[in-house]
């Protein structure tokens, strides 16, 4: 994967910086959190593109009335009238059909929220970051800044599900939990949202 070249490419640089040879730069950009956190997230895509399930067709409705109507042509057997009786049966077509129509067309994929309107264009860099908890808990701990005020992430458990997806890291700060605006809250209530 690219993470395993990327630890290739990390030991030979380091070598070149033993040697003093300029490839610091380059060195510290590659151990770099955030290039880390974003080839994670292309191997997470790369894993889900390839594994995710596909239908085979989209309309198999409209396939099964295609296939009816051939074996209406075709020499009429026994086995071709019991198919034909089969493919035509109310339960087949309206449900078990049209239920894989529709599970088949539909879009699962998760969506993002979209950007805030309002967003200052001297404001620092701002992510915005998708986690499915599916009842497991997120893996990480908040406080509250004692200089700013802002909630920012005090702790991001070894394991947990923060530290698994890469996407949050000790120290920043939450702006917006699922669609609610933090500032000014307290870190419990924030803890509720989350």
């Amino acid at each position: 994967g690219v993470s395993h070249v990327l630890t290739l490419v990390l030991q030979e640089l380091s070598l070149l910086c033993e040697r003093d040879v300029n490839g610091g730069m380059l060195y510290d950009l590659l151990r770099s959190r955030w290039l880390q956190a974003l080839l994670k997230i292309y191997e997470c895509l790369q894993h889900y593109l390839g594994k995710r399930p596909v239908p085979v067709m989209l309309q198999a409705r409209a396939l099964t009335r295609e296939v009816v109507e051939l074996l209406r042509e075709a020499p009429q057997s026994g086995e071709i009238k019991e198919l034909r009786r089969l493919l035509r049966a109310p339960h087949l077509k309206a449900a078990l059909l049209s239920a894989h129509d529709t599970v088949a067309q539909e879009d699962f994929e998760p969506t993002l929220p979209p950007l805030p309107d309002n967003i200052p264009e001297n404001e620092e860099a701002m992510r915005i970051v998708c986690l499915v908890k599916n009842n497991q808990p997120l893996g990480a701990t908040i406080k509250r800044h004692e200089i700013t005020g802002d909630i920012t992430v005090a702790r991001v458990i070894h394991g947990g599900l923060a530290d698994r997806s890469g996407l949050l890291y000790a120290g920043d700060k939450l702006v917006e939990v699922n669609g609610v605006p933090v500032e000014g809250l307290e870190p419990e209530q924030v803890i509720n949202i989350l």
